[in-house]
């Protein structure tokens, strides 16, 4: 490779490190070209797959301001630059690693922080968006009900025991 491209590589690896809200690395030894392009159309529009050399990426990633990749560029690396919901993508990969189990994971970074492998396997285990917000809405809403019903239930109270002394008053009368 030229002098030229590594440049060329290197801006282009360092845009992607700052552009992106997390970046997932993996190890893609013994994975076909028609599996890789099956992986890419699995993480969808959430993340840009691309492989690139660990020499590149680790200068890229030091004028980026990530620190600490070095351990973990060993190997054929290939990196997932996460610009969308990071749990979608992790949950892609360890689907696909589970029916492709030459596809290693083998940590990332989110939000300049390091994460472990395990660190991406809860992040896969999390729920979508969407469920954990429609759970925190119902959490609400239940407490607005309750909220509601002990300021109804002095009303009604009241009503039941008006009602209660017009009846006792009809009967006596």
């Amino acid at each position: 490779m030229a002098r030229t491209d590594k440049s060329a590589a290197i801006a282009e690896l360092k845009k992607k490190f700052e552009s992106s809200d997390a970046v997932l690395l993996t190890e893609y030894r013994g994975l076909t070209v028609m599996q890789l392009k099956t992986l890419r159309r699995a993480i969808g529009a959430n993340a840009q797959f691309k492989v690139a050399k660990n020499t590149l990426a680790k200068i890229a990633a030091k004028e980026a301001g990530i620190e600490g990749l070095d351990d973990l560029l060993t190997g054929p690396t290939a990196f997932a630059f996460v610009t969308g919901e990071i749990a979608d993508t992790a949950k892609a990969i360890r689907d696909f690693a589970k029916d492709n189990p030459a596809l290693l994971v083998k940590g990332g970074v989110l939000e300049g922080n390091l994460l472990s492998e395990d660190d991406v396997k809860k992040l896969a285990d999390l729920e979508s968006r969407e469920v954990l917000l429609s759970k925190a809405a119902r959490v609400l809403k239940a407490a607005l009900f309750q909220a509601a019903y002990v300021f109804q239930a002095p009303v009604s109270k009241t009503v039941r025991t008006i009602d209660a002394l017009r009846a006792k008053e009809e009967a006596a009368a």
